[in-house]
């Protein structure tokens, strides 16, 4: 039977290396867009993430074309930066809409069809930071921390139903992701944030510029959804970025804090 996986966010960026690679890979891939970009050995669907209906609708177009859906990866995802304090409140909620309601959304709609079938794979894209804040990014770490709690809390409740649930977190990742992130600007009384800001920006955007290709972040989805015991949770990048996660759980905080601000551009 043709293995079936549903890649949201398709259209650029770690969702388009990623439904690339799987397709490569021998799986039949459904790419899910708001644009409905699609590439060569993989179709397109256009869906919405942010939308109700949209999600619905996507995901039952999917079974219904291929009476199954064994595996869901969601990639759909935008960056937000700007100071915390002068982040008007409607950019806030659409990114946490997309980055974490968005996957929400996609694996609700999901789940009946790999219960009923008895098994089935979700991959959610999270990002290293969903586990350390990125200071100007607080909103887009919000949405990503949420993602990490989402996807361990619902992993016990599906792994009954035979449903694996794995949390991938990219560091800097090489994609048209740094250019398209929004950019809040940093005014206000005095020009508090303008400075601080800009310099831990460009920091950011330095080592996305140099991170590691979206392939790389698809290889691991591949091997993750190829797996019998798959990880809950995996990194991707470089050592030097991965090598924080370790840092937060085993240091004090105080000592990791420290050593993390340099790297933060603060």
């Amino acid at each position: 039977m043709e293995k079936v996986v549903l890649v949201t966010g398709s259209s650029a960026g770690i969702g388009q290396a990623t439904a690339t690679a799987l397709a490569a890979a021998g799986w039949t891939v459904i790419g899910a867009s708001r644009r409905g970009t699609a590439a060569e050995g993989w179709t397109s669907l256009v869906m919405d993430v942010d939308d109700d209906a949209s999600v619905s609708e996507g995901i039952a177009t999917a079974i219904d074309r291929h009476g199954h859906l064994d595996a869901l990866v969601t990639c759909a995802g935008w960056g937000l930066a700007g100071p915390f304090e002068q982040t008007p409140i409607s950019d806030a909620k659409a990114q946490v809409e997309t980055n974490f309601w968005g996957s929400v959304r996609a694996v609700q709609a999901a789940l009946p069809a790999m219960r009923a079938n008895g098994s089935g794979r979700v991959v959610l894209v999270s990002s290293i930071g969903g586990v350390l804040g990125l200071p100007f990014q607080a909103f887009y770490s919000a949405s990503k921390f949420a993602l990490e709690g989402l996807g361990e809390a619902v992993a016990y409740e599906v792994e009954p139903h035979g449903i694996k649930v794995t949390v991938v977190e990219p560091g800097n990742i090489r994609t048209e992701f740094t250019d398209k992130r929004r950019v809040v600007p940093g005014h206000g009384p005095g020009e508090t944030y303008a400075k601080a800001m800009a310099k831990a920006l460009g920091v950011m955007e330095h080592d996305e510029r140099n991170g590691v290709p979206a392939q790389d972040v698809a290889a691991v989805v591949c091997k993750v959804l190829a797996a019998k015991r798959p990880p809950r949770r995996v990194s991707v990048g470089r050592s030097s970025e991965r090598v924080g996660l370790v840092a937060k759980r085993l240091l004090p905080f105080s000592v990791f804090q420290a050593a993390a601000k340099g790297s933060l551009g603060v």
